[in-house]
């Protein structure tokens, strides 16, 4: 883990210049296309250059399970987790269509599922077969957290090497909404109160058993925030552990990761405790409905492009996204400038 969180370059401000030099230039007022432009700024940084090829995209679904779904905190049973990643592997789910219209790879990662799963397209890297009941006790062992990032960082690099320059983060895992709120709670230090949501749509009373349980997690567990590695064992999850590893190996190739919802955005908070190097490399996506997403997103420090009102996660929101990376760099490279295209610079 180490040895690619070292391997992090810093974001180059001259390449990120230049960009926005050559965004001024272009025939529009500076600083028009908002957000547009500071996506070409940002992706230039990354790259430490302009423009880069970004045509071989994926999204990496980590799917585990939860022991805390068995405090009745989920509207859903625990085995929709294995279900649900069948149908990533047999391209039916939301983020299959999302990632064809998009044209990215669809990667789905068996790090923690609690079942045995056989398919030609899945990554089995099981670390153990889902966590345990972070009320009753630490949801993992400190190394297991560790060996879930390792292979997250393992798997991003890997897709890295074979060419791939843009990733997004996208989970499956029933119960990790709770692990979610129990890490912002620690790492970022929002009320319980207001880091757990609905979920997948659990009634208010439900809600409200929720809010006790990620309460007894954190008072059984005593995590320590200056630990994010022990935070992320205690209350955290498998398949957040894995996108942290994502997250810290997408920014060791030097490759932008676009981040989904509020388990993706969990797993940024302790990637950026862990190595605040990756900050650079972080593209926010969207304003999720789940109650807490907003002040998480902001302890991160990112900023979404767009709120449409989901829920999902599954990386939906994060692939939606590339369609507005391919439209920053297409304006960044298509668009005339004032003086090829003979218009006066106010």
């Amino acid at each position: 883990m180490q040895s690619a969180i070292e391997r992090i370059l810093p974001f180059d401000e001259e390449a990120a210049a230049a960009a926005e030099r050559h965004s001024d230039g272009l025939t529009k007022p500076p600083g028009s296309l908002g957000k547009l432009e500071a996506i070409a700024r940002q992706l230039a940084g990354i790259a430490g250059g302009l423009w880069p090829e970004l045509s071989r995209r994926a999204v990496i679904v980590m799917a585990g399970d939860h022991g805390v779904c068995e405090e009745g905190v989920s509207a859903f049973p625990a085995e929709v987790t294995p279900q649900m990643v069948l149908n990533f592997l047999e391209g039916g789910a939301a983020v299959n269509v999302l990632a064809r219209q998009s044209g990215a790879d669809v990667v789905c990662v068996d790090i923690g599922v609690n079942a045995e799963l056989k398919h030609e397209r899945l990554v089995s890297r099981k670390i153990r077969m889902g966590t345990a009941n972070m009320a009753a006790g630490p949801a993992m062992l400190r190394g297991e957290a560790a060996a879930a990032v390792r292979t997250g960082i393992e798997i991003a690099e890997r897709l890295a090497q074979e060419g791939v320059r843009l990733f997004a983060t996208g989970e499956m895992g029933i119960g990790n909404t709770t692990a979610s709120a129990a890490l912002a709670s620690v790492l970022a230090g929002i009320d319980p109160e207001r880091s757990v949501g609905s979920g997948t749509g659990i009634d208010e009373q439900r809600r409200r058993h929720k809010v006790d349980v990620v309460k007894k997690a954190i008072a059984v567990n005593e995590p320590d925030a200056a630990d994010p590695l022990g935070v992320l064992a205690k209350v955290g999850g498998l398949e957040i552990a894995g996108l942290v590893g994502v997250i810290i190996g997408a920014a060791a190739s030097r490759c932008p990761v676009v981040i989904d919802g509020y388990i993706s955005t969990a797993a940024a908070l302790v990637a950026v405790r862990l190595a605040p190097g990756v900050k650079p490399y972080l593209i926010g996506s969207h304003l999720s409905m789940e109650q807490g997403h907003r002040d998480l997103l902001q302890a991160v420090g990112l900023s979404p492009l767009i709120q449409l009102d989901m829920r999902l996660g599954e990386g939906t929101g994060a692939v939606l996204c590339f369609h507005f990376i391919d439209a920053a760099l297409g304006l960044m490279q298509e668009m005339a400038t004032f003086e090829s295209a003979g218009i006066s610079k106010g």
